[in-house]
């Protein structure tokens, strides 16, 4: 199957790293998407050692995107074959399923309104907003979405910021910077490179689509606070891995890296249903 015919649902990620939305985990349990990162600045640390079977260096070039079971498959024989712990912790889950296909220009759109807003909040406007095309998801494309004045933006709910932004995402993809065709033929990089030019898109944000609406499967969002943590707790760091260590511990993932990250959100979640269980226990066993 084509990358073309294999775009995902829409993602609902955030700006800038520094900006990023305060989205919980909980509240994006529906679509998988994580909880995103904090923008922190991190200290140089040495690197534990950590131990690992060789990679099958004929897998790196053999990565589908994620968008059939076939596919899905051969990630997790691959994460089980190349990294032991990870291994429990897919044991200990549910297979990932990516969504159904929509447009980039779409689900980049939609990105945007949903920053910074509890999940509810952010449907109610983001609705608004297809209320105004003929068609709904349909109509959204750059013209139309230029055709709205930053007044009737604000009138439903989107903020005169967000409202500067898709009306930057909408001119960049009319003057011809972005379209749909090209950034399904973009690599990870040009796509990381191009798509943080358009104002309110930061790299957390290209990470989210690149994986849940792209099925990117080599992604590795290392500045995500909940795939920092799940690499923390599966390797036993004292500390917060920095991008530098989480490059070199998840190397062993590729190339699904993507799929190892899904996998560290679900063991933080696990974690954390798990921390809310054994208070509601000791809760209940104080006495009256």
């Amino acid at each position: 199957m084509s990358l073309r015919k294999t775009l995902a649902v829409a993602i609902k990620p955030p700006s800038s790293p520094s900006s990023e939305p305060t989205i919980t985990a909980s509240d994006l349990k529906v679509s998988g998407v994580p909880r995103p990162s904090s923008g922190i600045t991190f200290r140089s640390r040495k690197i534990r050692k950590v131990s690992s079977v060789p990679v099958d260096s004929s897998l790196k070039t053999r990565a589908y995107p994620l968008s059939s079971q076939s596919s899905i498959d051969l990630a997790l024989r691959h994460l089980q074959s190349s990294d032991p712990l990870i291994a429990t912790v897919i044991g200990a889950h549910k297979p990932p399923v990516f969504g159904s296909s929509s447009r980039p220009f779409l689900s980049l759109a939609r990105s945007i309104i949903y920053q910074q807003l509890a999940i509810r909040a952010a449907k109610c406007i983001y609705d608004r907003f297809l209320s105004l095309f003929d068609g709904g998801e349909v109509g959204v494309d750059p013209s139309a979405v230029l055709s709205l004045s930053t007044a009737q933006l604000r009138q439903i709910g989107v903020s005169g910021r967000k409202a500067s932004y898709l009306h930057d995402l909408a001119e960049k993809y009319i003057n011809g910077v972005l379209s749909d065709a090209l950034i399904l033929e973009m690599s990870d990089e040009e796509l990381i490179n191009r798509l943080t030019v358009v104002k309110g898109i930061g790299v957390w944000s290209v990470h989210m689509f690149m994986i849940f609406s792209l099925h990117r499967p080599d992604v590795l969002p290392v500045g995500d606070l909940g795939v920092r943590k799940g690499v923390k707790d599966l390797y036993g760091l004292k500390e917060l891995p920095g991008p530098l260590q989480m490059e070199q511990l998840c190397e062993k993932w590729r190339p699904y890296r993507s799929v190892g990250s899904w996998y560290m959100w679900r063991l933080m979640e696990a974690k954390t249903c798990s921390i809310r269980k054994s208070a509601v226990a000791e809760t209940s066993l104080e006495p009256n």
